[in-house]
């Protein structure tokens, strides 16, 4: 019988959830055990148990072994541990209804628009106003993916809006960066007064890690440089991770980025006339390489 060793976590009992799965890599006689089984053991750990799939900042840590059953004293031969990517966690997303002005002319279109829509990620509810020409969709799925998927049916598509779909203050914002060297475009949503969903797209960054901030004002006269400090509301005072704290990106071999998450404690309409700044890396105490004002957007 293979050995499993049993790792020692660090997380409350109460907020976790675990899933095991075993796949069998070769087959064998019914009187005998496979001779190699993969086993996946996946804990989720999350602040509510009643919502597992509901990931809070404990995150997901995800062990995987191989175990080979060649003899009785066999045991785990490899053991791997990963955090999984925030950026890539879809789960934590809040819906949000974005709405595009398309160029259709028949049900035909109609259908090719949903047809390359409904397969996205994060994608549960498409409506088509044929006769207005616009397409509005609900869920938590990208901008670009949506805009990406429209423009793949050959027709012209524009976004029109973005915003919360419920009863809150719905608020939106954008910062562009235009050049010439970094490229890009950061959309802020107000999903309720204490959560904002961000997604950013930028291209023309050097590879590896860039740190990214909001800050105080949106001089640009000097560049990066003329920005003040990293915002922090005056409500909330002096904090650990101040909500004019992005984090950071991770920039591929092409030079491009794209982000999608949600901040807490950050109100979209007191970023307007902001700052939103680009650091060559993660040392955010530097001076910006590009910096954006941030602008009014429409809303749904």
């Amino acid at each position: 019988m293979a050995l499993l060793k049993v790792l020692s976590l660090s997380i409350p009992a109460a907020a976790v959830a675990a899933t095991i799965s075993f796949s069998t890599s070769s087959s064998s006689s019914s009187s005998s055990c496979p001779s190699s089984r993969r086993c996946r053991l996946t804990w989720s750990a999350s602040k509510d148990f009643s919502k597992p799939n509901f990931l809070g900042s404990y995150g997901v840590l995800q062990t995987v072994f191989c175990a080979s059953e060649a003899t009785p004293k066999a045991q785990a031969a490899h053991l791997e541990t990963s955090m999984e990517n925030p950026q890539s966690n879809r789960d934590i997303l809040p819906d949000l209804m974005t709405e595009f002005m398309v160029d259709m002319k028949c049900e035909g279109c109609v259908s090719s628009v949903r047809n390359k829509l409904e397969p996205l990620d994060g994608v549960k509810r498409i409506d088509v106003d044929l006769p207005n020409q616009v397409v509005r969709i609900l869920g938590s799925s990208p901008l670009n993916s949506m805009m990406t998927a429209l423009e793949q049916t050959g027709r012209k598509a524009r976004l029109i809006g973005q915003g919360s779909p419920e009863d809150f203050l719905v608020s939106a914002a954008v910062a562009e960066f235009k050049g010439p060297q970094i490229i890009g475009v950061v959309r802020f949503a107000q999903v309720n007064m204490e959560l904002a969903r961000v997604e950013a797209n930028f291209s023309g960054l050097s590879p590896g890690v860039h740190g990214w901030t909001i800050n105080e004002y949106g001089d640009l006269t000097k560049g990066a440089e003329s920005t003040g400090k990293i915002y922090i509301p005056s409500s909330i005072g002096n904090s650990k991770e101040p909500p004019g704290d992005l984090g950071t990106l991770f920039v591929g071999d092409n030079g491009e980025s794209n982000f999608v998450g949600v901040k807490n404690m950050l109100r979209v309409g007191d970023l307007i006339g902001r700052a939103v700044v680009l650091y060559e890396g993660e040392d955010k105490s530097k001076t910006g390489i590009a910096a954006a004002v941030i602008a009014r957007s429409a809303a749904v």
